[in-house]
């Protein structure tokens, strides 16, 4: 990418994010690509027709912009990519949480877009609340994973800071539905970050540990709390209806790779076993009305996102169960105490998890067996009238009370979660 105006054409885009224009355009010329789908989450929409202006200029191929929703890295849409005739795809915004030796056909690229923050107000801000000597984890999404770790070096010599992993994500990275258990002496979490959605997913994780939001765009700081109880004793319910329905439903989601048919397989034969008939829906996303249209399904299981049965579950007529509450309902596990946040881990519960190593091709050489209850690390956005918001009066003079309303390396490792 020489001349031509480039310089003109990258400064079209906000300088503090990271779109990685160059190397974008120096993979699709490699690849000698005729179409590129570009796929985004709705926060990046406004950008796309830039960078698809860029990459038909500098590449020559023709760019296709996807603009179904992607609300995370499980929507990668490399079925639809190749639908549309498209031999590469751009995704961006998230990590590689789909393998790119998984989309046959379709060579495929991540962008993270690496947001750049103010990191010293954010060092400031903890040194401001915590005092020296405190464990915080320091935890966010893939976008500000480098100021994350840029403050973390900073804080070491008079904090022990830790940025837990859940491999197979980063250090520091969360997912909606994955997130690492932490150390009992943790003092506090901090998650960088404008929404609540991914702050919850560790919350749950680790009720014990109070839990902290920092929003890089408000420069607000704010303790933020979560009703454990009410979510707990909502999905107790559901899976005690569900353990005695007649007829079960089965949801794949289909909204790019939400779906593993891994899970559905597993959810099928433990059905099978218990005598339970079933019906299979695809779905690329779910609504109340939706399922309603099958009036003789008793308890459905959706194999899409965890998060949709845990913050929206009580919003559907009949439970609507997430595959680790199937298994309690069918008997195959205890209900955990600590609600598990594995859905992505490396080492989770049991097989009705997209990564446990019951799903994973076998390799060449001895394979390590992993018991579902002892493999697993554990010790033992949101439906809003569960996600309670609290702002506490900080010391200080920096904007800690100001509140924005919730919004959103990489091949797969079978790992489980760790506080390196």
């Amino acid at each position: 990418m020489k001349g031509g105006g480039r310089e003109d054409a990258v400064g079209r885009l906000p300088r503090n994010y990271n779109f990685e224009v160059y190397k974008t355009v120096w993979r699709i010329r490699q690849a000698q690509a005729r179409r590129v789908a570009l796929q985004m989450p709705e926060g990046l929409l406004m950008f796309a027709c830039t960078l698809a202006d860029i990459v038909e200029r500098f590449t020559g191929a023709e760019a296709v912009v996807m603009g179904d929703v992607t609300y995370g890295a499980c929507c990668v849409d490399d079925f639809t990519a190749r639908a549309l005739g498209a031999d590469f795809l751009v995704h961006y915004g998230h990590s590689c949480l789909i393998p790119i030796d998984s989309t046959r056909g379709l060579k495929m690229l991540y962008v993270f877009v690496d947001i750049k923050i103010d990191t010293a107000h954010l060092i400031q801000t903890l040194r401001f609340n915590f005092p020296a000597g405190a464990k915080l984890a320091l935890v966010s999404t893939v976008q500000f994973v480098s100021a994350l770790q840029a403050a973390s070096r900073e804080l070491q010599p008079d904090y022990h800071i830790w940025t837990p992993q859940c491999k197979p994500l980063s250090p520091g990275e969360l997912l909606g539905c994955t997130s690492p258990r932490l150390a009992q002496e943790t003092d506090a979490i901090v998650y960088l970050g404008d929404g609540r959605f991914h702050l919850e997913s560790i919350m749950i994780a680790n009720p014990g540990v109070p839990a902290y939001r920092y929003d890089p765009y408000s420069k607000a700081f704010s303790q933020e709390l979560y009703d454990h109880q009410r979510m707990q004793e909502s999905r107790k319910a559901a899976i005690r209806q569900a353990a005695g329905a007649r007829k079960w439903g089965l949801i794949l989601g289909t909204l790019g790779r939400q779906g593993s048919p891994a899970i559905l397989q597993h959810l099928e034969s433990s059905l099978q076993a218990a005598g339970r008939p079933y019906t299979r829906l695809l779905l690329s996303e779910i609504f109340p009305s939706k399922l309603q249209l099958f009036p003789d399904v008793e308890a459905w299981v959706q194999v899409a996102c965890p998060r949709l049965s845990i913050d929206w579950g009580a919003a559907f007529e009949k439970p609507l169960l997430t595959p680790y509450e199937a298994a309690v309902a069918l008997q195959q596990i205890q209900w955990q105490e600590i609600y598990p946040m594995d859905f992505y881990a490396g080492l989770s519960l049991g097989p009705w998890t997209v990564n446990h190593p019951s799903h994973q091709p076998q390799k060449g050489g001895r394979t390590k067996e992993v018991s579902p209850r002892s493999g697993t690390p554990l010790e033992n956005g949101a439906w809003p009238t569960w996600a309670h918001r609290h702002t506490l009066e900080f010391k200080g003079s920096m904007r800690k009370d100001h509140l924005i309303p919730a919004k959103e390396k990489c091949p797969r490792l079978v790992a489980g979660c760790s506080m390196d």
